[in-house]
């Protein structure tokens, strides 16, 4: 079997470490223990996705503390360079890729240029952020696009930034491989 003909695992840790880094790093020990291909996480600045006054959804109120803001919850959640650098080494260690969903520009070029992804995991909330997908497409790296709830309209227009943005750097888009 080709790698081309495997299924390619990748376990979901999002921000289910809650801002810890020893949490952190058992999802990845638990993800390779699982003999997962990869392990994703995301990388933001709370700073750059929501305000002082942004409330929280219903569901965020539910199952966080419910006096803080968006922004405070974000806050928590966030993994620092640091912490990003020895989750990269636990996963060489373990033998799983690291992965991370970039939420803007610069933690898009941080993933790429200090961490040294292999590809990139764009999350479908961000569908219709033309300037994160051209960034991703300009990047060169393979791109991982979700859908979630997206009209088959913003499916469209995304691909058609990302084709763009590597057809600006030379790339066929139709020959990335996965």
């Amino acid at each position: 079997m080709t790698e081309a003909d495997r299924t390619f695992v990748i376990a979901e840790a999002g921000v289910n470490h809650n801002g810890s880094l020893e949490i952190a790093l058992r999802l990845v020990d638990v993800a390779a223990d699982a003999a997962a291909d990869a392990i994703k996480f995301q990388t933001f600045r709370a700073d750059r996705l929501a305000s002082r006054l942004a409330p929280k959804a219903q569901y965020q109120r539910e199952t966080t503390e419910s006096g803080e803001s968006q922004l405070e919850m974000l806050r928590k959640l966030e993994l620092d360079e640091s912490a990003h650098q020895l989750l990269l080494a636990r996963c060489r260690e373990r033998g799983i890729e690291f992965m991370s969903t970039p939420f803007d520009n610069e933690s898009l070029r941080f993933l790429v240029d200090k961490i040294g992804v292999q590809r990139l995991k764009i999350a479908s909330g961000e569908i219709t952020n033309g300037p994160l997908l051209l960034e991703a497409a300009r990047s060169g790296k393979p791109v991982l696009l979700s859908t979630g709830m997206s009209t088959i309209e913003e499916i469209e227009d995304a691909l058609g930034v990302l084709a763009f943005g590597f057809t600006v750097r030379g790339v066929d888009p139709s020959s990335r491989p996965f």
